[in-house]
């Protein structure tokens, strides 16, 4: 029945292991497409002046979509399937392209990077949902019920994805994530001290700074005044690329440079060369409420009360979608493969450029088989001990 396949799609990333196989034409076409929605949901988040940090999968945001055009009926699923750009696909096409990159680009065991997805579909006591999802008699019991899954579904890492939940009387999609990059090459574990980090010229963050001088990807944008490094991770199935001003500077100029087209120019530009890295050994827990910004994407109906039909969830046209939270645990650490030493007496590793990371920055981790985007965010603010607020 419908309702067994929609739990498939919430669990997938979860549940799935794909082997090293081709992508279906659909499932590529998916991956582009959720990239472009990338871009313009990280500058449509990056506008509100009171969001700091902000970390989203591109990838889970759409299987999410997915999950909301699979419930949906007329023009409520259309609608969704146009914020996907999927206009043209049949629901079953979609259904199967998202499962398809989902499996693809989540599979740890061929990655060898640990990436905990898990998501949960709830919903008002008023509605009868299907045994799979999750009824909420009140706000109260929502936060703690919504909480305590996150919490349990990352192993700790994401203990609070809400203090409050607007509007419960709607379905809520929960997104809850756990992303730790393994390097390809690892940084040693005894080059950690203390450092700061600026997050304005008046504020500065004590964190811990991990270094490490290797052949890295790099591209020095002097015209823009724009560092870029490639590094990758894992088996080298992705990368995560770092964007960040030449000095500490708000972010805004830099956003404003953030497409696409710009990013595949850096990239296109990079040259594998010398680079002695200085990165923040941080952890970050960001969560999203993102109705509002798919909304302003064209996500008008679904989160509309008095026009969604989400009937194929309840079996009623008195649902809609009043809360799309996204969750996520980043961890930067020192793990990775182990590197070959011999490389340091070689040529190859003199002069290198710095590349340090004490103030704002922009990063994506990139798949590099399908090309999909798996996050976009900035770090505006880490965790750490505050060592200097002036006024």
């Amino acid at each position: 029945m419908w309702m067994s396949s929609l739990v498939a799609l919430s669990l997938l990333a979860v549940l799935a292991s794909a082997a090293d196989q081709k992508l279906s034409s659909i499932a590529t076409m998916l991956a582009d497409h959720s990239a472009s929605l990338a871009f313009s949901l990280y500058h449509n988040m990056a506008k509100d002046k009171g969001t700091e940090n902000i970390l989203i999968s591109p990838v889970v945001v759409a299987s999410s979509l997915g999950v909301v055009a699979l419930g949906g009926k007329a023009s409520t699923a259309s609608q969704v399937k146009t914020v996907l750009r999927a206009d043209h696909l049949k629901d079953e096409q979609l259904h199967a392209g998202l499962s398809e990159l989902m499996s693809q680009v989540s599979d740890a065991k061929t990655r060898n990077t640990t990436w905990k997805i898990s998501n949960c579909l709830y919903g008002p006591s008023s509605v009868a949902f299907a045994d799979a999802f999750i009824n909420l008699k009140d706000k109260k019991n929502a936060v703690n019920s919504i909480n305590e899954w996150a919490a349990k579904s990352t192993g700790g890492k994401l203990p609070e994805v809400t203090k409050d939940v607007p509007n419960a009387d709607g379905a809520m999609v929960i997104n809850a994530m756990f992303f730790k990059p393994h390097w390809d090459e690892k940084f040693h574990e005894k080059m950690v001290d203390n450092r700061s980090f600026m997050v304005t010229r008046s504020f500065t963050m004590g964190i811990l700074m991990m270094h490490r001088t290797g052949l890295y990807d790099f591209h020095k944008d002097t015209e823009n005044r724009v560092f870029v490094l490639d590094m990758p991770l894992g088996q080298k199935q992705a990368s995560m690329i770092f964007i960040m001003p030449f000095s500490l500077e708000p972010l805004e100029r830099l956003e404003k440079l953030l497409t696409r087209e710009q990013l595949d120019a850096w990239l296109g530009k990079m040259e594998n060369r010398a680079v002695a890295i200085s990165m923040p050994k941080v952890s970050i827990e960001v969560s999203h409420n993102l109705q509002k910004h798919l909304a302003d994407l064209g996500l008008t109906e679904a989160v509309d009360k008095a026009k969604a039909d989400l009937s194929n969830i309840s079996g009623r046209k008195d649902l809609y979608l009043s809360n799309l939270f996204h969750a996520s645990a980043l961890e930067l650490d020192s793990q990775g493969n182990p590197y070959d030493a011999r490389i340091f007496s070689s040529d190859k590793i003199r002069n290198p450029k710095l590349f340090y990371v004490d103030h704002p920055f922009i990063f994506l981790v990139k798949d590099n088989k399908s090309k999909a985007l798996l996050y976009i965010g900035r770090i505006v603010r880490p965790n750490g001990e505050k060592i200097r607020d002036e006024l």
